[in-house]
């Protein structure tokens, strides 16, 4: 028997080699005939503690691994690796100031008029 496979976001990567993923489907409701959205929440084993709050993750179905965790994370986004959580404080490199010269207009030789000064 295949195992079953779900895709969610990662709520909470509070505990650890643990994270929580809500997986929400959308279903007709029987009177009204409107869809709704259901979620549910799955604790899912994450071996290397490299999912954060906010990546979306695809989950299988595993043996219990404990009371409430039998769900394994398969797959994610394409940055994840085992060093991610110390790289993430890390702020972008800032333009230095010789490369702030290629940016600035090439001197043409063409002079602007000067506004006269009575002029406003």
């Amino acid at each position: 028997m295949s195992k079953r496979v779900l895709q969610g976001v990662v709520v909470s990567d509070a505990c650890d080699k643990t994270v929580i993923v809500r997986v929400e489907r959308r279903v007709m409701h029987p009177i009204y005939k409107k869809f709704v959205t259901h979620s549910k929440k799955y604790a899912a084993h994450d071996e290397n503690n490299s999912y954060r709050s906010g990546d979306v993750v695809r989950i299988e179905e595993s043996r219990p691994i404990s009371k409430r965790k039998c769900w394994v994370v398969i797959g994610g986004p394409a940055n994840v690796g085992p060093g991610r959580g110390s790289a993430r404080g890390i702020p972008e490199p800032v333009a230095a100031e010789a490369d702030m010269t290629e940016l600035r207009a090439p001197d043409t030789g063409i002079e602007t008029p000067e506004p006269a000064e009575g002029a406003a």
